[in-house]
Order: C-alpha cells, then sequence, then structure tokens
C-alpha cells in the first residue's frame, strides 16, 4: 500500500502538551519518589509523564496533588522464546502482571488491558532486525536519553526503519529513561509533544495511541501543511530539514554554511510507502514527526487541508 491509499495523521484542532514516556522512580531503580520526579519535570515545562518502573503497575492515583498530569504505566524485561533479550515499555494502567509469570505473558497481559507497547533502547539492548518486528509492538524508541550516556546506543532509527516495513503505521519515541541518581543523572533530553483536546489521562492516551505527536531532543516543529500535492513545514531554526522514506528514498534542504532554516516545501511522492520528517539544529539535535500518513480511517483527517502546529 502506497501513500495514494492512506489520509493525513495529524489531527491538530486541540493543544500541545509535553512528556515523557520512560522514568523510574524508588518503587524500582531509581533515586527519587514520583512526587519529587513530578516536581522537577514540571520546572523544565512539562506537562505530563508515564510512570514505568521495572515490572512495577504503577498507581498514580495515589499522588496527591502533583503539579502535572501523571501517567499509569510499567517496564517489562526478560528473554522470548528465541533467546533475544527485551525491554518493553507498557503505557497506560495495567493490573495482575507478575515478573513471576515470565516475559511474554506479561506482554500479553499489558496488550489485552489496552497498553501501547513500546520497544525500549533497541540499540542498547541488542536486539536485532527480526527481533524487533517478531512481537507487533506499537512503537519503538527513537532516542534513548540514558542509554546515549551509557555507552552511545540510544538510537533506534534503524529498528524503526525495519518495523516500518513490516507496518508503516509503527510510532516512534524520544524518551528519557531516567533514573535520577547522582551515578545516572541524565533527564530532559528527550521527549515528545502531543496535541490533544484537553489535558486529561484520557485525551493524551489517545494522542499517543494514535500517533497525534512529535518526538524532539531540541527543534520544534512549528506547521505542517499538505495541500494535497505539497508538504510545507515550518519549525524552529534548524540546519536540514529532511522527508524520510523507504531505503534510500529521501529528500533533503539546508547546507553546512551556517545558515537556518525555518521553513522548506517540497512536493510528496506518492508512490512510497511511508513518510516522515526529521529536523536537525546546529548543534545536531533532532526532531521527528511520526509517520504522515496512515491506514487509520478512524484517526484521519482531509488530507487536502490538514495542518500540524506545534511548539512546546
Amino acid at each position: 500500500m502506497t501513500i495514494s491509499d492512506k489520509s493525513f495523521r495529524y489531527n491538530t484542532a486541540g493543544h500541545w502538551f509535553k512528556g515523557n514516556t520512560h522514568i523510574h522512580s524508588i518503587a524500582s531503580d531509581g533515586e527519587m519518589s514520583i512526587p519529587e520526579i513530578a516536581e522537577l519535570y514540571s520546572t523544565a515545562q512539562y506537562d505530563f509523564i508515564f510512570c514505568t518502573d521495572h515490572w512495577v503497575s504503577s498507581d498514580v492515583a495515589k499522588t496527591w496533588n502533583p503539579p502535572l498530569l501523571l501517567l499509569d504505566g510499567i517496564e517489562l524485561d526478560g528473554r522470548d522464546n528465541t533467546g533475544a533479550f527485551f525491554h518493553v515499555v507498557c503505557l497506560g494502567k495495567t493490573n495482575g502482571i507478575t515478573q513471576e509469570e515470565g516475559f511474554e505473558s506479561a506482554m500479553q497481559k499489558a496488550r489485552e488491558q489496552n497498553a501501547i507497547l513500546v520497544l525500549a533502547h533497541p540499540h542498547w539492548s541488542g536486539n536485532s532486525l527480526e527481533d524487533a518486528n517478531r512481537w507487533d509492538f506499537d512503537g519503538v524508541e527513537l532516542y534513548n536519553h540514558v542509554c546515549r550516556w551509557l555507552n552511545g546506543k540510544s538510537d533506534g532509527l534503524t529498528h524503526w526503519d525495519a518495523m516500518l516495513k513490516k507496518n508503516p503505521d509503527t510510532l516512534g519515541f524520544s524518551v528519557d529513561d531516567a533514573h535520577l541518581k547522582p551515578g545516572h543523572p541524565g533527564w530532559n533530553g528527550g521527549w515528545i509533544i502531543v496535541n490533544a483536546s484537553e489535558l486529561s489521562k484520557e485525551a493524551i492516551f489517545s494522542a499517543i495511541k494514535h500517533g497525534n505527536f512529535y518526538s524532539s531532543c531540541g527543534p520544534e516543529f512549528k506547521s505542517i501543511t499538505f495541500d494535497s500535492k505539497f508538504l510545507h513545514i515550518e519549525s524552529t531554526p534548524v540546519q536540514f530539514i529532511r522527508l524520510v522514506g523507504p531505503a534510500y528514498c529521501g529528500w533533503r534542504v539546508g547546507s553546512f554554511d551556517g545558515q537556518l532554516l525555518t521553513q522548506a516545501s517540497v512536493e510528496i511522492p506518492m508512490d512510497w510507502t511511508h513518510i516522515y520528517i526529521e529536523l536537525e539544529d546546529k548543534e545536531g539535535k533532532r526532531a521527528w514527526s511520526n509517520t504522515l500518513f496512515v491506514t487509520d480511517q478512524i484517526n484521519a483527517v482531509d488530507r487536502h487541508s490538514a495542518a500540524l502546529h506545534a511548539g512546546s
């Protein structure tokens, strides 16, 4: 199926909210409590965070009067029946998951409870491209801030490319994986910006599930407009704007002469199977849209007038 058979993904009639989908507290191997983490992230203008401790189904409803929206999650880890090692972040409220039942059973239980399953730091975990496609994950971490610090293996873009070949709607996430302790200090290095009707558990979760967000380590999308033929992009100042398609397919604008861009227009190649946008600023920090065209008609908007307006 090519782009000509699909609909523009983004519906941005709502508001934009900054959030993080991979954080650890004292409930597992972090060194800050959930209230302390919420206070810290609120100082960096975050609107929401997911609590994703190892093998702990969070219960954020027990946190009294947090300064931002707290959302439930859990991180699973283990080996599947092929011996491959995985970490999987499950976004959403889950119950009854225990480490004793095993990795595959826990994943299935999370999926049955409508969790969003995200393959975490596949480069760091040593996952093959076949591993990435074996369990039909909803998404993958494109950038993991802590893994960059640990050993430089923070990049999930190659795995995303392989997953997009199988499922062009696969979501991409930029995350912290913060542990917030002296020997493990990184945070606010990778995040997502979600468009939702309101800052509520239901609205944020639905927007993420439908891919109505972008991921960033710094740059911001200001607008994307598709007029049935041309894609028009506006952003904060960046050095390069890239249109990324399958395999070698792509388009880019920018230069190494120090001049920065804030806009670009390009004709969409309708025979590609998928397309996403990558921004890169003068410091080399990047941002990524999700794939722009999807098969999900429920989330589709009029491709002749759909526009993305973003900001954090």
